[in-house]
């Protein structure tokens, strides 16, 4: 694991666009797998800006989104379809039919799954995956006890997790209870993973994800096992763990073909 530790979440988030930009102009067809929530959005802003002023370009880009709700269509406002289309999609040039998003009203969930995992294979692989992480170290919707070696499938909601989403859907009662999620062996297959994380809140569970054993009780240390994953911190973030200082003293260091 790469850990990159920032003053905060705005620089963090540059870093990342970075990364990401990098990728999308040495390989104008890369695949890129998304994310929602709050965490990404600068770095979706980062994007929209590189591509205004410095004219990016996502006209041959593919992209696969890690998750959607299982029971409301693509235009409810909390979709994660609405979520893309108002962040990123309706800011830049991809084609349309390069963007993927799992269909929460499928009516064969299992056939849909496996349709979208063969998607994610004819499309060449995710070149980078775009993730956060869960007050309970879920990435994607794979809650604790996920199968580290699943794949795309329906995953049941925890409480804390419905909790954390009750603002957009009216409250507790409204959360769906289930969602359409990548695996952790579907995520753990892309070539980079990309977490970003902010905020003292998700302090407990970076450290577990980063320090701690790798377990299914935090689905995010399933990480420690990829060849390339880069882990994106602001300083609240990354406020338990006990190598920080090592961490940060590892990116001041290195060389310059190595710098993000």
């Amino acid at each position: 694991m790469e850990i990159i530790i920032q003053p905060d979440s705005q620089h963090a988030s540059q870093i990342a666009a970075r990364i990401v930009a990098r990728l999308v102009r040495e390989k104008p067809h890369a695949v890129l797998g998304l994310a929602t929530g709050n965490t990404p959005l600068q770095l979706y802003r980062n994007l929209v800006l590189m591509h205004r002023e410095s004219g990016l370009d996502f006209g041959g880009v593919t992209s696969f989104n890690l998750d959607e709700y299982v029971g409301i269509p693509p235009t409810h406002p909390s979709s994660f379809h609405s979520y893309m289309w108002a962040h990123l999609f309706s800011h830049i040039d991809m084609t349309k039919d390069r963007i993927n998003i799992p269909d929460g009203l499928a009516a064969d969930i299992p056939a849909y799954c496996r349709f979208y995992e063969q998607a994610i294979r004819s499309a060449g692989g995710i070149d980078v995956q775009v993730l956060g992480i869960g007050t309970n170290g879920h990435i994607g919707f794979n809650e604790p006890s996920s199968s580290l070696s699943s794949r795309t499938r329906i995953k049941t909601l925890t409480d804390e997790s419905r909790l954390d989403t009750a603002a957009g859907f009216g409250g507790h009662e409204g959360v769906p209870t289930h969602v359409i999620t990548m695996g952790l062996g579907t995520i753990m297959d892309s070539k980079i993973c990309l977490l970003l994380a902010f905020g003292k809140k998700k302090a407990k569970a970076i450290a577990k994800a980063v320090e701690g054993p790798v377990t299914a009780m935090v689905p995010a240390s399933i990480l420690q096992m990829h060849p390339r994953a880069v882990i994106i911190l602001d300083k609240d973030a990354a406020s338990e763990l006990k190598m920080a200082d090592y961490y940060t003293w590892v990116y001041e260091h290195k060389p310059d073909w190595q710098k993000h």
